[in-house]
């Protein structure tokens, strides 16, 4: 392609094409080995890898694709430093080249990590990471110090979090700067400040996700020890789950993201609705069941108390007296009873041997002069005179004759 004539004017694609094939023709570029430390690692839902490869001079982008990187024996991340073998090439579209890795191998864990490790056995060793020291958060704070940019994901995800779960909370926000070489310093202000005012009863120290780079402020031996001095009780919540800094081993609790720390800087409004509904239903249940006992105690007791007093004594005797009285004038009117049958009985067996009886069906009773009875013809004599007893009266008489029977 002839490109010496000024004028004839290309096209960008016609530019990008041009400089592709430059360097796809380098036998250089064709086949590189690039050692370099890794830096805002990503790995793709696809299962592509992206990063920047970068020195102390300069950076590359760099991606390699699923196929080689399912041959990797080991997981890249941020801070490691590798040698990528591979290929440079451009991305037409966008005209921008960058590193095609096809095989990646280990170089040492880069020099920031290497800092950082050294750093966190230095404070470890010396207790400041022991989990005797850290302290348990609030279970109802009234105040919550988050120290963070005044503006990002981070500060959103926690005001919405702690608005929802527990909107009587307070918020105070000290605006610091998250990134860069200032910002320890400002981090550690923070600290200070809501210390010193005493404006809070647990503090949130963190930012959203990014590079080592990015986060690297969290690593700061000062800021480390600020947060284990805090008088109240710290969560970190820096970058995202699998990224750690000193701040996160300082820190009283260590949250994986700003969101998680909102969650447990506060308790869940509805769910403590429910527990203190379900502890009320318990808690009148449990007197409920307390009073049904008592009660049944007391009406034992109370019978008990009844059984052994003068008056139930006393209501008892006249229970058996009563008892007795009626017994015994049942006892009466059954002997009554059988003594007025027996009674009507000598009656009528005296009613039938009374002679009177005999006079009332017409018969009639013969006296001598001596007042007794005549029963036979032999007691009597012709011209004695005799009385005649009949059942409405009597009569005197003379025996004028004698008829007696042989």
């Amino acid at each position: 392609m002839n490109i010496s004539n000024n004028n004839t004017a290309l096209s960008v694609t016609a530019v990008n094409g041009y400089i592709k094939a430059l360097i796809n023709s380098d036998e250089i570029l064709s086949s590189i080995a690039v050692r370099g430390e890794i830096s805002n690692f990503k790995r793709h839902s696809a299962g592509h890898l992206y990063f920047t490869l970068k020195d102390d001079g300069a950076e590359i982008s760099a991606v390699m694709f699923r196929g080689d990187a399912q041959r990797m024996n080991f997981n890249p991340a941020d801070g490691m430093r590798v040698v990528i073998y591979g290929s440079i090439d451009v991305y037409e579209k966008s005209g921008r080249y960058q590193l095609y890795a096809r095989t990646m191998v280990s170089d040492g864990i880069g020099a920031m990590a290497e800092a950082f490790e050294r750093l966190k056995k230095k404070l470890e060793a010396e207790g400041l990471f022991a989990e005797e020291r850290k302290r348990p958060l609030p279970k109802f704070p009234q105040r919550i110090g988050v120290i963070t940019a005044p503006t990002g994901a981070a500060i959103r995800d926690i005001l919405n979090i702690t608005g929802r779960r527990y909107p009587q909370a307070e918020i105070r926000i000290y605006p610091s700067l998250v990134q860069g070489a200032d910002a320890p310093a400002s981090l550690c202000t923070g600290m200070e400040y809501l210390n010193a005012e005493g404006l809070c009863d647990v503090i949130i120290i963190g930012r959203g996700g990014g590079s080592v780079e990015d986060l690297w402020a969290f690593n700061d031996e000062i800021l480390a020890r600020t947060v284990a001095a805090s008088k109240i009780p710290v969560i970190s919540a820096v970058g995202h789950e699998t990224d750690f800094t000193l701040c996160d081993f300082a820190a009283d609790k260590r949250a994986p993201t700003p969101s998680a720390a909102a969650e447990l800087a506060v308790p869940d409004r509805g769910a403590l609705s429910d527990f203190v509904a379900g502890g009320e239903r318990s808690l009148n249940t449990a007197i409920e069941n307390i009073l049904r006992n008592k009660s049944n105690v007391l009406e034992s007791r109370n019978q008990a108390l009844m059984a052994r007093s003068p008056e139930s004594r006393l209501m008892r005797m006249r229970d058996n007296i009563s008892n007795g009285e009626k017994r015994l004038h049942t006892a009466i009117e059954n002997i009554y009873g059988k003594n007025v049958s027996l009674y009507d009985g000598l009656v009528k067996r005296l009613d039938a041997l009374n002679p009177l009886s005999v006079l009332n069906r017409g018969y009639s009773a013969v006296k001598n002069s001596d007042g007794g009875i005549v029963g036979r013809v032999e007691d009597m004599a012709i011209g004695q005179t005799v009385t005649l007893i009949m059942a409405d009266g009597s009569a005197k008489a003379e025996i004028v004759s004698i008829d007696k029977r042989r």
